[in-house]
């Protein structure tokens, strides 16, 4: 019987325990797969600690660019050879289908994480910059590192986010303490493992494994921490802005959704339906950009519903090991309790569950959170289920008469992530992306997230981007630089005040 791993945390360039532990379980089977240190608010500021002393110290930072590219690339690239191992702990950890988990979870973050190594060598840490003076002068515009960054992953596409996080931070000659969720800790413990072994100096990247409102609490008011990175629920993300605002800390917030999927009449209906059904039932729905609601014009909305039905009997609720899994485990117990009490408030309010709703019968269902995929129309705006955040596999199919109500709707909620639009005319759709309150959206697509689009949100969906071209820019401050080249007093400003020296 193979033994089950211990992971520790990583603090200035030692791997230590706790007297405490805690276990990371599988959702689908509720077997163990892995104990972990549990820290506490003491290994948050010790890990602070140790990565100011790096930052100040400063052999990271004043190593150059292409030096620094050398060894995050060293990283990757060990990643990259352990791709298949990845995918396996990612889908014990947390659910996610194999068949998902192998292009979305892990390749899209190897992909990502190459990306961003290959900026660092394009990035115009400094620039000059003409100035107009009545002197002979010239100018620099650097882009220097802020200091310690703290990064707090979520569950759900842990690598992902890390490397979104930690990788331009490295990059830019910043220290890291990153804090991974503790439902699915192990692959973001790998990313550390492989940073050091490319030779990251002691301290410029420390991880702090445990509970969130004890690690990340902490991590987000600790008064030496300059940057803070989080990613998750909107309601945590205003107590982050809350804990942080006495530091004047920088800060990038991914947050929650409720994304719109807007059918035009025009659309390809079943490229549209197969769409819709990937953006609302994609790892259980478990995803911030999840296209949880759909919204169908009048005329084409019973024939679209019965083909989305129809497709929906497909899907495969099974192992998510098994490379024909379709639908996988919630992450818990508790968010397949919330998932399903949304839809039986819907219920109450009207609407009408025309598939799933409830748990899948069967032996193999018996442990683990499990749900069916689930559909839910003659939904309001005014429900529950129209405007909350529901993280599963529900779909809430709202209907419209005209564009403009569909705009009013989809933006009719206090988030804006992402939006989609499926129509044959570009030009339509593109019209109507403009008008969408979204940090992103997709047309005839879903999911898209190429290395150098940022993503990110606007209204209650978070602040800043990560990922994109310019992601190395919310992990620097700029400093601007004059250089007098005159020699003399004359026509400078201080002459103004000082006027001629008295004979």
């Amino acid at each position: 019987m193979q033994a089950v791993p211990h992971a520790l945390m990583h603090i200035d360039g030692k791997w230590i325990d706790s007297t405490d532990h805690y276990e990371v379980r599988s959702p689908a089977t509720e077997e163990l797969v892995a104990t972990l240190a549990r820290g506490g608010p003491e290994h948050a500021d010790e890990a602070v600690a140790a990565a100011k002393a790096a930052f100040e110290e400063g052999t990271w930072r004043a190593t150059p660019p292409a030096e620094r590219a050398a060894v995050l690339r060293q990283a990757v690239n060990r990643l990259m050879q352990r791709s298949q191992e990845l995918v396996e702990m990612q889908v014990r950890e947390n659910g996610a289908p194999v068949r998902l988990a192998e292009p979305l979870h892990i390749g899209t973050s190897l992909a990502h994480l190459r990306y961003q190594v290959d900026l660092v060598e394009r990035y115009c840490f400094e620039r000059p910059s003409a100035m107009v003076s009545p002197v002979l002068a010239a100018g620099l515009i650097r882009r220097e590192p802020i200091g310690v960054c703290a990064a707090i992953v979520p569950w759900n596409f842990p690598l992902v986010h890390a490397g979104w996080k930690v990788v331009p931070a490295l990059a830019a000659g910043n220290s890291v303490v990153i804090k991974p969720d503790e439902r699915a800790p192990l692959t973001v413990v790998e990313l550390v493992r492989e940073l050091e072994a490319a030779g990251l100096p002691p301290g410029v990247l420390n991880l702090v494994t445990g509970d969130g409102p004890q690690v990340g609490g902490r991590l987000v008011e600790h008064p030496d921490v300059r940057k803070i990175n989080f990613t998750g629920s909107t309601r945590v993300g205003h107590d982050v802005v809350r804990r942080a605002s006495g530091g004047f800390r920088h800060l990038t917030l991914e947050l929650g959704g409720k994304s719109a999927n807007i059918v035009l009449e025009d659309a390809d209906v079943q490229t549209a339906v197969d769409g819709a059904l990937f953006a609302a039932m994609a790892y259980s729905g478990q995803i911030c950009a999840a296209g949880s609601r759909l919204l169908l014009p009048d005329a084409l909305h019973d024939a679209f519903l019965a083909r989305l039905i129809e497709r929906v009997k497909t899907l495969r609720i099974a192992d998510p090991l098994d490379p024909l899994t379709d639908i996988g485990p919630l992450i818990s117990r508790d968010r397949r309790d919330h998932a399903l009490a949304c839809v039986s408030d819907a219920r109450a309010q009207g609407a009408r569950v025309v598939h799933g709703g409830g748990i899948p019968s069967g032996p193999r269902y018996a442990q683990g959170h499990w749900m069916e995929p689930t559909i839910v129309t003659e939904v309001t705006p005014d429900m529950r289920i129209a405007h909350e955040e529901v993280f599963g596999p529900v779909l809430a199919v709202m209907r419209y008469r005209t564009v403009d109500e569909a705009v009013e709707i989809a933006n009719g909620t206090e988030y804006g992530l992402a939006a989609g639009v499926w129509s044959r005319d570009n030009q339509t759709a593109l019209d109507l992306a403009a008008r969408l309150e979204a940090g992103m959206v997709w047309i005839n697509d879903w999911y898209a997230l190429p290395p150098h689009f940022p993503l990110g949100g606007c209204k209650q969906s978070g602040i800043g981007r990560e990922s994109g071209a310019h992601s190395l820019d919310e992990y620097t401050q700029e400093k601007a630089v004059s250089i007098d080249l005159s020699g003399g007093v004359e026509g400078k400003l201080y002459s103004l005040l000082l006027g001629a020296e008295s004979p």
